[in-house]
């Protein structure tokens, strides 16, 4: 049974690797040649434990192996395992030798058995070292075949996400220039509506000043008229008087008319003013700014805005004063933008009293209370330093001022303290653009409840000269 242990461990140990490197070098085909030598080997093992045909058995395993070793040898795609398979040569030639003696001379083999069989333990020895050191060689090019394979499935992974990506990134991209265009589309439209609602905010002020400037107008126009009258009737005297030859008289008639003609002319100027104003303010800013007399422009508005809302409310009165500081001159503004934010303020204003004014009459208390409703208009020249100073324009109330929770919204578009339908809730937005984008200026508040409220205008200006 010893005979057959060792070439079956050989032909095993040769098979199992020469599957294993078929398995990890993908070669399916070689799976049945080798299982059939596996088979084989197990067969010649079995029949090597008879004693009948055990010696024909060992030849079979030196005829089978020699085949097996040479078959693999020849193999192009076993070039790596050819250390492997040489272990087994000294193995097989000490062996075939041995059994050719012991079959040639039995006397020469039992005398020289000692010397075979170390030749033969030597051979085993040898093929052992070799199987060992191929073994550790195949586990280390095993390890770097595995960790190639590895880094090319990594590789291919990358490669195949990096597509992946590419073609979400695609995606992701069109996606955005769909929405870039919608926002685009989008910005368009709210750029045409904030254009609509300054212009329909513009129209609302306008509106406020309609009454206003219809009393404003009337005055020199009533002046106009009244002068006129009284110029027709001078001239018909002044046509007797020359009948009559009184040429001191027509002198004196001709002046007076000329006196009348200047005060026509004046008041006419007095309504052009009005009309030109009337135009500027809703009109669209020319962004060009322009020496104006800010004391001027707050004058007018402020009796414009009180008339119109007097015509509004027939009920309604206030005391309007001013404090004008008389060293300004003519400032570089935008005087239609500044002009809109006066009105607004000063249309706030008046609305505050007037709503303080409602609400004491109407309280149970009412009657007792003695509230005058005012407002006033300032201006102040402040000079900071010889290169630098600011105007200052204030628009104070005695309202009921502003609750502290809504103080830090009035600026914000659309927010309005006004019932719906009586603000826009731009006013005082537009205000606050007006004064810091189109002026460099600041707008801010300074209230107190149930006391009233002062807004305060302050534009930058530089010393020239």
């Amino acid at each position: 049974m010893s005979i057959s242990v060792a070439p079956f461990v050989v032909s095993l140990i040769l098979t199992q690797r020469l599957r294993k490197f078929a398995k990890v070098n993908n070669k399916p085909e070689w799976e049945k040649p080798l299982r059939t030598m596996l088979v084989f080997s197990v067969i010649l093992f079995v029949a090597g434990m008879s004693h009948f045909v055990g010696n024909i058995t060992k030849w079979i395993w030196h005829l089978f192996l020699l085949a097996m070793v040479i078959l693999s040898l020849k193999q192009k795609e076993l070039r790596s395992l050819r250390m492997f398979i040489m272990a087994f040569v000294p193995y097989l030639a000490v062996s075939v030798l041995s059994d050719m003696i012991e079959l040639i001379s039995v006397d020469f083999f039992k005398k020289w058995d000692s010397v075979i069989d170390n030749a033969e333990g030597l051979a085993l020895i040898w093929m052992a070292a070799i199987l060992f050191s191929q073994n550790r060689q195949f586990k280390a090019l095993e390890k770097e075949r595995l960790k190639r394979y590895h880094e090319e499935q990594l590789n291919k992974a990358i490669a195949i996400r990096k597509v992946e990506l590419e073609e979400l990134v695609a995606e992701r991209t069109a996606e955005l220039v769909a929405q870039k265009e919608e926002l685009q589309h989008a910005l368009t439209d709210l750029r045409t509506t904030q254009t609509q609602l300054i212009q329909s905010e513009k129209m609302a002020s306008l509106g406020e000043l309609t009454a206003g400037i219809a009393h404003e107008i009337q005055n020199p126009l009533n002046f106009v008229n009244n002068f006129s009258e009284v110029n027709a009737e001078l001239i018909t005297e002044m046509k007797q008087e020359i009948d009559k030859g009184n040429f001191e008289e027509v002198k004196a008639i001709a002046t007076d008319i000329e006196d009348n003609e200047q005060k026509i002319m004046h008041h006419g100027r007095r309504a052009d003013a009005i009309v030109k104003g009337m135009l500027q303010h809703s009109r669209s800013s020319s962004a060009v700014k322009e020496p104006t007399d800010i004391n001027e422009l707050a004058d007018e508005y402020l009796r414009l805005s009180y008339h119109g809302l007097r015509a509004k409310d027939k009920s309604f009165n206030a005391t309007f004063n001013t404090d004008f500081d008389t060293a300004i001159g003519k400032i570089n503004i935008l005087p239609q933008d500044l002009g809109r934010v006066i009105l607004n303020l000063l249309t706030n204003a008046f609305y505050a009293v007037a709503e303080k004014k409602k609400n004491l009459q109407t309280s149970p208390a009412g009657g007792e209370i003695h509230y005058e409703p005012t407002v006033l208009v300032s201006t102040k020249k402040i000079v900071d330093n010889p290169d630098s100073y600011r105007i200052e324009i204030k628009v104070k109330d005695n309202g009921n001022g502003i609750p502290a929770k809504e103080l830090d919204k009035i600026f914000q578009p659309f927010f309005t303290t006004k019932p719906t339908g009586q603000g826009t809730g731009l006013g005082l937005s537009l205000s606050y653009d007006i004064v810091t984008k189109g002026h460099g200026g600041t707008l801010k508040v300074e209230t107190k409840e149930a006391e009233g409220s002062t807004f305060i205008i302050q534009l930058p200006f530089k010393t020239i000269g």
